[in-house]
């Protein structure tokens, strides 16, 4: 399944306590599990004022739906095209 990095602007998003980031991510599950198993939540990262996520999903469509059903921003959807890491050149 295709995996895509969201991009969501959310000013001061990392001063966020862990109770807020805890309720919206709680609330990212819940509309995860209504839409079913072919979008999944992997893991985000909060910075300053954005919060990048990794999902996978079969389309740019469903994290849409994602998002307009969970009330946070998808402000640029990128298709993950490949993954590096070191593990990938480690007899390099």
């Amino acid at each position: 399944m295709p995996r895509y990095v969201i991009e969501r602007e959310v000013p001061n998003a990392g001063d966020l306590s862990e109770e807020q980031l805890r309720d919206v991510s709680l609330r990212s599950l819940e509309v995860l599990n209504a839409l079913g198993p072919q979008i999944q939540w992997i893991h985000s990262y909060v910075t300053d004022n954005k919060v990048y996520c990794i999902y996978a999903a079969p389309d740019e469509d469903m994290i849409r739906r994602h998002a307009e059903l969970a009330g946070v921003p998808a402000n640029r959807i990128s298709r993950v095209r490949h993954l590096l890491d070191p593990t990938n050149y480690k007899d390099a």
